[in-house]
């Protein structure tokens, strides 16, 4: 069984958000986002890929399609295949997020 600790893998990088792999199959992997005050994950689409995003600390704001919403701990939310997704930390703390892409088979 792997098992991790997500607060083992939190580390901030100052040019961009840090993404830090944490485990996968072929149809899935579970990363993790870290992002400090003021970086964003650029809009982007996955033709064939859902994602899931799960706040771990700190606030931040995701979009997902034209809706956006604040991102904080315990809040689930998924960016469906072929829906255009982005995320900010546009408060004054760091911002980590568990994040889980699953290939559509």
């Amino acid at each position: 069984m792997e098992m991790i600790r997500l607060r083992e893998r939190v580390a901030f990088q100052d040019e961009k958000p840090a993404r830090h792999r944490l485990m996968g199959t072929p149809r899935c992997q579970a990363d993790l986002y870290c992002l400090r005050p003021g970086q964003r994950q650029a809009s982007h689409v996955h033709a064939d890929q859902d994602k899931l995003y799960l706040g771990v600390e700190g606030v931040g704001r995701i979009r997902v399609g034209e809706e956006e919403r604040q991102l904080e701990p315990g809040t689930l939310v998924l960016a469906p295949a072929g829906v255009e997704h982005g995320l900010t930390n546009d408060a004054g703390a760091p911002l980590v997020v568990l994040v889980v892409v699953v290939d559509r088979a």
